[in-house]
């Protein structure tokens, strides 16, 4: 499964047309991410579309998969993201919505919970080449577990 998951993602990848990309309406990103809380510690990963609805302004939904030592947790996000400089450094703030699902027994059986609530952050995308880009976030989350934490991943333009 995972072998046809990550065929699927390099085809897709290169049938677009990859090229330097600017913060102008109607660009969209495609990212990839592990993630680290500070407070419990725990790792994660995940993924999400950016997409620009208007220039310098991007909604960025995203979903994480956390590794909790025991049960298992995810969260959904749905940023929107302000980026105040372009060019190959490009600075952004983020606030939004976001929701933790967990469950604390071992294995599937157990209590799910849920959590809402609102996320704020500050964070960079650097590009390395046309195709590429380093994104870093340094993110705060109001909901349970009140988790601050960074995600350091890779975007590809779309």
């Amino acid at each position: 499964m995972k072998k046809v998951l990550a065929i699927i993602f390099f085809a897709a990848l290169f049938s677009f047309d990859l090229s330097a990309q600017s913060l102008e309406q109607g660009n969209s990103r495609f990212h990839v991410f592990g993630s680290y809380g500070l407070k419990w510690k725990n790792f994660g990963y995940g993924g999400g579309i950016e997409y620009f609805f208007v220039d310098n302004f991007a909604l960025q939904p995203s979903f994480t998969s956390i590794q909790p030592n025991v049960g298992n947790q995810s969260n959904f996000s749905m940023d929107l993201r302000y980026y105040i400089s372009e060019g190959p450094s490009q600075l952004f703030f983020l606030a939004g919505y976001s929701q933790t699902w967990e469950n604390t027994q071992p294995g599937d059986p157990g209590l799910r919970r849920s959590y809402k609530g609102a996320n704020i952050g500050v964070g960079t995308y650097i590009r390395l080449t046309d195709w590429v880009g380093l994104n870093t976030e340094f993110r705060v989350q109001s909901q349970h577990p009140r988790e601050a934490g960074f995600r350091f991943g890779f975007a590809f333009p779309l």
